[in-house]
């Protein structure tokens, strides 16, 4: 059997550097969002296509918004398709209806990804294939250490697992859950030698714009002094996040430390600037 091939993009430059040199059978991206209209994706015309792309409506990201453009200019640029997936509202996997209490994702609990990455790209695979694809992971030559941690996850095969609902019980009265194979990983960057240096020089001149950092403006791995800083980028999506923690009844919080209203109102002494930070400060999805 012939293994039908994806290349798993994250919006970044070095997952967008990987579909432009390794081609694959298909491009998958899965995109976090929010039903709060205080997030609400600004062009009208956009957001309409993004909801095609998704077959669900989009209202807006937690992620920056420039992503969507990058996912747009990158389809161009590489004259192949890449097919959009998404998961449950953010909003949703958060807060469980039945008890009205707030479960917010941690560094113990990254819940978070599963849900709207991991769980949407393995029923996007159900859906559209008859077997386990190799799935190429976008880490560079001096990420081993993740690629090994990814690895030590798969199974004797190679495969990797997820757990999601595939039924319900024979009286319907709860989920039915299964472990699903969705992935043999693979490493083109790494295997290749290629360093962000390489990366950051290749997409100098090319018509693809990018954020200038991935994953979700106020993901709890960031450091409180970059979460400071995305206070100022992103006035609008960091106060998502700091009204999840007010409106928690059980005191849910994202750090163990300090809330997002005490990071707000940090009293840095000196100003920081974008080149003060780097995508080690990001905070890692880990598809």
């Amino acid at each position: 059997m012939i293994r039908k091939t994806i290349n798993s993009l994250s919006g970044g430059k070095t997952s967008s550097y990987l579909a432009a040199h390794h081609p694959a059978d298909y491009n998958l991206f899965a995109l976090v969002r929010t039903n709060d209209k205080s997030c609400l994706f600004p062009d009208a015309k956009i957001r309409q296509e993004v909801s095609d792309r998704l077959g669900t409506e989009f209202i807006g990201t937690l992620e920056d918004d420039m992503i969507i453009y990058t996912m747009l200019d990158l389809e161009q640029y590489i004259g192949q398709e890449i097919n959009w997936v998404t998961g449950e509202l953010f909003d949703d996997i958060i807060f469980k209806k039945k008890s009205g209490i707030t479960f917010l994702p941690s560094h113990i609990r990254r819940f978070c990804t599963t849900e709207m990455k991991l769980i949407p790209i393995t029923r996007w695979v159900m859906n559209n294939l008859d077997h386990v694809p190799i799935m190429r992971i976008g880490f560079r030559a001096n990420e081993g250490r993740r690629a090994r941690a990814m690895m030590a996850r798969a199974d004797e095969n190679g495969h990797l697992k997820v757990k999601l609902v595939t039924g319900k019980s024979k009286f319907k009265t709860v989920d039915r859950w299964s472990e699903i194979d969705y992935a043999i990983p693979e490493f083109p960057l790494l295997n290749s030698g290629v360093y962000k240096d390489q990366i950051e020089a290749y997409w100098k001149d090319k018509p693809v714009r990018f954020a200038w950092m991935n994953n979700c403006v106020g993901c709890f791995h960031k450091e409180p002094t970059l979460l400071n800083k995305m206070w100022t980028n992103h006035p609008n999506k960091l106060e998502w996040f700091a009204k999840k923690e007010r409106e928690s009844i059980n005191n849910a919080t994202w750090k163990t430390d300090m809330t997002y209203d005490q990071i707000k109102n940090w009293n840095i002494q000196i100003d920081m600037f974008d080149d003060d930070f780097n995508e080690c400060d990001s905070g890692h999805c880990g598809i």
